[in-house]
């Protein structure tokens, strides 16, 4: 998976608000005890990115660890409806829905589209090589307990309902809850 500059500086960020938060628990005297845990944070809404999202979270699950994914901006889209096409509430809202596919089964690759022929190709490989779609991992991962939990914040922006989104969701939550989950975890991920 490539990373780009944006990407790489999203993740500095993130990593040194963790850190600031561990260093200030340090100092106030509390540590909290991290658990046998693993929370994600899905942005990404490519194919490239769900698929790593969907193996680690359900490999993390498999393995008896507590699994969570919280999806935000376009990591949203990997768990909206296949058959949900335009949402929202206004013109830029219905705009934004056409332009992103909706859906795991939709997703394209961040890189090399080729006319579409790129996702084609990369599911192919994977199909020959045993590798579960992204879209089934998502329904393995609820089968193993894996909490999948939408950005409410990002619903509200982008015209999202909950009936838009696949069943067996956990409750939307904000930015300071995944933060929690964030905090407790033996291994935090932004992909």
């Amino acid at each position: 998976m490539a990373t780009t500059e944006t990407d790489l500086t999203s993740e500095l960020q993130l990593a040194d608000l963790l850190h600031r938060v561990e260093a200030l628990e340090e100092a106030g005297g509390k540590r909290i005890e991290k658990k046998n845990k693993l929370t994600i944070i899905a942005w990404g809404g490519d194919l490239d990115r769900i698929w790593p999202t969907t193996i680690l979270a359900t490999t993390a699950a498999a393995s008896g660890m507590e699994s969570s994914v919280f999806f935000t901006f376009w990591g949203l889209f990997a768990i909206v409806k296949p058959d949900v096409r335009i949402t929202g509430s206004n013109w830029m809202q219905k705009m934004m829905s056409m332009m992103n596919p909706g859906s795991a089964q939709k997703a394209k690759l961040s890189r090399y589209q080729f006319a579409g022929a790129g996702p084609a190709m990369f599911k192919k490989l994977a199909d020959d090589r045993q590798v579960a779609r992204p879209e089934e991992l998502i329904q393995t991962a609820q089968d193993l307990g894996v909490r999948l939990i939408p950005c409410q914040m990002t619903m509200d922006l982008l015209g999202l309902q909950r009936k838009d989104l696949l069943d067996g969701l956990e409750e939307p939550i904000g930015a300071a809850t995944a933060i929690a989950e964030m905090r407790d975890a033996a291994v935090s991920l932004f992909i």
